[in-house]
């Protein structure tokens, strides 16, 4: 399988800028240069810009103001969304879920802060690899997929340069906010493999007919926020839609930590209740394998 995972293929339609571009933008301004190369989408490309006295010149030909540079430099937790008519820090409140979430920078893929606890992996790796780990884990990846938790929508857009028919589900309609304005996974919706649903994975995956999908890659929130997703009913739903000979990958956190230790336990004696067999643990992915005989 390809280490090129296929994110957002084309520009995103906004300008989306972190502090390390900032930063480096007031830095060229500082040395009087009038051009700088930085990336305009969260370190997905390169581009050069003009620098005046107004602000930053977009390819497009409208300015971002300096002191909105310097507001974007101030702010290490934050991604912010540029267009003509200024610029907003990429964040929502769910009234449904009574959570904030925020895109949040890293050195490649921005992560989501759920109520500042982040989704991905960002010790040491960065979402995209730690995306790369889990369809690692997973193994050949063809067919009907089923993705169980959007979220940003990376692991769905890799799965689809591989399967078929990618079916994902996320909880949040706000999240889906978040996603349309993440130059990485933006072009979620315009995958004509990709099918984004809202829902509760619980509730939905009861709708799914038996054998519906050839692997399934489950990565649900940590435990503690999504405790039913880790029930032995849920992984009897999930042995019930996935086809004989088709492979699950669940992600479940850090095994070498107490907490992580112990629910890996737990879903490894769960997933064998409800049918599951040849479960393997793949701590690089922080998950488990498991197939359906």
């Amino acid at each position: 399988m390809s280490d090129q995972l296929n994110f957002a293929s084309h520009r995103s339609p906004q300008i989306t800028l972190a502090y390390h571009a900032a930063r480096a933008l007031l830095a060229a301004r500082t040395q009087g240069l009038s051009r700088a190369r930085i990336s305009l989408d969260l370190n997905r490309s390169m581009t050069e810009v003009l620098l005046d006295d107004a602000g930053v010149q977009a390819p497009e030909g409208w300015s971002i103001p300096w002191a909105t540079i310097v507001m974007i430099a101030d702010d290490e937790a934050g991604c912010y969304a540029c267009t003509e008519e200024g610029a907003h820090k990429i964040q929502v409140f769910s009234e449904e879920m009574q959570r904030i979430y925020t895109l949040y920078p890293t050195s490649g893929a921005p992560t989501m802060l759920i109520s500042g606890i982040p989704m991905h992996r960002i010790k040491g790796v960065d979402p995209h690899k730690d995306t790369q780990s889990k369809l690692r884990a997973l193994g050949r990846i063809q067919g009907q997929v089923l993705d169980t938790c959007t979220g940003l929508g990376y692991t769905a857009l890799a799965l689809a340069a591989h399967a078929a028919q990618v079916t994902t589900v996320e909880l949040d309609p706000a999240v889906h906010t978040i996603i349309r304005q993440n130059p990485w996974s933006w072009s979620l919706f315009g995958a004509p493999n990709i099918t984004p649903l809202i829902g509760d994975i619980g509730e939905v995956i009861e709708t799914f007919d038996d054998a519906a999908f050839d692997c399934i890659l489950h990565d649900p929130p940590m435990f503690s926020l999504a405790g039913e997703l880790y029930s032995l009913v849920f992984h009897r739903q999930l042995w019930r839609v996935l086809r004989r000979g088709g492979r699950l990958f669940h992600y479940i956190g850090n095994p070498d930590s107490r907490s992580g230790a112990s629910v890996t336990r737990g879903v490894i004696k769960r997933l064998e209740a409800a049918g599951f067999r040849r479960i393997q643990e793949r701590p690089q992915a922080f998950g488990v394998v498991a197939v359906k005989t």
